[in-house]
C-alpha cells in the first residue's frame, strides 16, 4: 500500500501518496475555482481551498466528446466534470531541493484529452531526471474557447496561464525551483505555449512537440460566426442562457449540422474551437507577435515524420483550404534549410542498435532532411500537408529563435511500428513519458518490439531531461535536425 505524504503550501496542507519507486504524487490540486454557474465561460478565478486538501485521489478531465485520434492512440474513460481546473504533481521528494520543473500541456486539438491521463504519467520522467513534473487540465472545446465579443474569449488559454502562475507560487514547497521552469506542450498544448510566448511570457524555456502553427488561429469574425451558430444550436440567444444549460446540451450543440456548416464555409482545417485573435487576449495581427515570441524562450522543437497519418481524410481537406501562416522566418525554413547556405544536417538515433541509447550516438549527416542511405523518400514529399502544418513551422520557429540569440534544437520522430499509422502525430508521447505500457494496444504502436521501445524511451528521455535541466539535448542547434527512429 502506498504511504501518504504531506506538503505545506501557502493555502494549506496537501496530502498525497508516495508511489512505488518513491515518487510522490499529488492529484487534482485546484489552481482555480470550479468554472460552473456564473463562472462558466469566465476567466479562471483563484482557488479558495484552505486547511487540508486530499490529493490522494485522481480527478476528472474536462467535459469532452470522444477524441478523433482514438483510432491511432486508443481511448480513455476517465470521469468528466466542469470542476476540472486542477494540476497533478509528481516530485521525487517533498523538500526544498529546488529541482527543475516541467509543466505539461496536453494535446487534443483543444477539444479532448487531460493532463494526468495514464498516458502522461509523470512518475518515470520525475524519477529519471530528478525533476518535478506538473500536468495541467484546462477547459476544452466551447467551454474553453467559445468567442462572444466583449463577453468571453480564450478562457482555456487563461486557464493554462493561471496554472503556470500557481506553479510559480507553490512549487518550491513541492521540491521544485520556480526559476528553473520549462513548459512542455504537444499539438494544441504546444500551440498554446507559442500563444503564451506571444503574450506575457512566464517562462524562458519551452518544449514544442508537433505545434500545428501552419493552421493559424481563428480570426475574431470567424470565431463570432462559429459562436453564434453554436448558441443557436444549443437553443439559446445569450451567454447567460448558455450558462444554465446542462453540459450534455453544450456537447450536443458542438455536433450540430449548423456548426459544421460554419466550419466548412471557413475553408480551413482548424479545430472546431481554438484560440481566437480577439484583440484582447491575443492580438488581431498575431504574426509579428509570434515572430517576437521566438526570442522569448530557448526551445526544443520536435515533430513527426508522418503527422497526418493519424488523421484519416484530413490531408485531402487540408489541400482544399489551409488557414494561417508560419511565424517569421518560414520562407527560409519551409524546406528545412539554412537560409544562409541552403543546407541541413541531420543526426540520427539508431534505436535498433543495442549500443546506441544516447541521442548523439552513431550520428551522421545527410542532405535535405534524409536520415540515412536507406531513406527512399524525402519526408517533405512523403507527407506534404503534415510538413506544411507541423514540420515547416517547427523548423521556422527554431531557426527564428537562433537568429534572435536564443538556443534552439530540432528533432523529428521517424519511428513507425505500424504500417497504417507510420510515424504519426503523437507517436513520440510514449517515449517522452516512458508510458508504452499505459498505451496498451494503441494501434499506432502495433508491432513495436519491447527492446526497441526501451531504447527509444531511454534516448528520448535523456534528451528531454537534459533540456529541462538547462543543458543541450545532445546534438547541434538548429538548423541541424536530430532524428529518433
Amino acid at each position: 500500500m502506498n504511504r501518504t505524504v504531506q506538503a505545506v503550501l501557502p493555502a494549506g496542507t496537501l496530502t498525497g501518496i508516495e508511489e512505488q519507486g518513491g515518487v510522490c504524487r499529488f492529484n487534482a490540486i485546484p489552481y482555480a475555482r470550479p468554472p460552473v454557474g456564473r463562472l462558466r465561460f469566465a476567466p479562471p478565478q483563484p482557488a479558495t481551498w484552505q486547511g487540508v486538501f486530499d490529493a490522494t485521489r485522481r480527478g476528472p478531465v474536462a467535459p469532452q466528446l470522444p477524441s478523433r485520434l482514438r483510432d491511432a492512440m486508443g481511448d480513455f474513460s476517465d470521469p468528466q466534470s466542469e470542476d476540472c481546473l486542477h494540476v497533478t504533481v509528481w516530485t521525487p521528494a517533498v523538500d526544498r531541493a529546488r529541482r527543475p520543473v516541467v509543466v505539461w500541456l496536453h494535446g487534443g486539438a483543444w477539444q479532448s484529452g487531460g493532463g494526468a491521463l495514464d498516458w502522461y504519467d509523470g512518475a518515470a520522467l520525475a524519477a529519471r531526471g530528478d525533476l518535478v513534473v506538473v500536468a495541467v487540465n484546462y477547459r476544452l472545446a466551447a467551454l474553453g474557447w467559445l468567442y462572444v465579443p466583449g463577453q468571453t474569449a480564450n478562457v482555456g488559454l487563461l486557464d493554462q496561464e493561471a496554472a503556470i502562475d500557481w506553479v510559480l507560487d507553490n512549487i518550491l514547497e513541492l521540491g521544485g525551483d520556480p526559476e528553473r521552469l520549462t513548459v512542455m506542450g504537444q499539438s494544441a498544448g504546444a500551440s498554446s505555449v507559442c500563444a503564451m510566448l506571444a503574450r506575457k511570457p512566464r517562462f524562458a524555456r519551452a518544449i514544442l512537440q508537433s505545434a500545428a502553427l501552419g493552421r493559424g488561429f481563428r480570426s475574431a469574425a470567424q470565431a463570432q460566426a462559429l459562436g453564434q451558430a453554436f448558441l443557436q444550436a444549443a437553443g439559446v440567444e445569450s451567454l447567460d442562457a448558455a450558462r444554465e444549460l446542462p453540459v450534455s446540451a453544450l456537447l450536443a450543440a458542438q455536433q450540430a449540422p449548423a456548426v459544421a456548416e460554419v466550419l466548412r464555409a471557413e475553408g480551413s482545417t482548424r479545430s472546431q474551437f481554438c484560440p481566437v485573435l480577439d484583440g484582447h487576449v491575443l492580438p488581431e495581427d498575431i504574426e509579428p507577435a509570434l515572430g517576437r515570441a521566438a526570442a522569448s524562450a530557448d526551445v526544443l522543437v520536435a515533430y513527426t515524420r508522418n503527422e497526418m497519418a493519424a488523421f484519416p481524410g484530413q490531408s485531402v481537406q487540408a489541400r482544399e483550404g489551409m488557414g494561417g501562416e508560419a511565424p517569421a522566418g518560414a520562407s527560409s525554413a519551409a524546406n528545412g534549410t539554412n537560409a544562409t547556405n541552403g543546407t541541413n544536417t541531420t543526426s540520427r538515433t539508431h534505436a535498433t542498435n543495442e549500443t546506441n541509447a544516447k541521442p548523439e550516438a552513431n550520428a551522421g549527416t545527410a542532405p535535405n532532411g534524409k536520415t540515412s542511405a536507406n531513406d527512399q523518400h524525402d519526408p517533405v514529399q512523403e507527407d506534404p500537408i503534415g510538413d506544411q502544418v507541423f514540420g515547416a513551422p517547427s523548423r521556422a520557429w527554431a531557426q527564428a529563435a537562433v537568429a534572435q540569440g536564443r538556443q534552439a534544437w530540432l528533432a523529428r520522430f521517424d519511428v513507425a511500428p505500424s504500417a497504417r499509422f507510420k510515424a504519426c502525430h503523437c507517436i513520440e508521447l510514449p517515449f517522452v513519458f516512458d508510458t508504452v505500457a499505459a498505451f496498451g494496444d494503441a494501434p499506432m504502436l502495433a508491432g513495436l518490439a519491447p527492446s526497441h521501445a526501451q531504447r527509444l524511451t531511454e534516448a528520448t528521455q535523456q534528451a528531454w531531461i537534459a533540456f529541462i535541466r538547462g543543458e543541450a539535448p545532445g546534438w547541434p542547434m538548429a538548423p541541424h535536425l536530430h532524428v529518433f527512429a
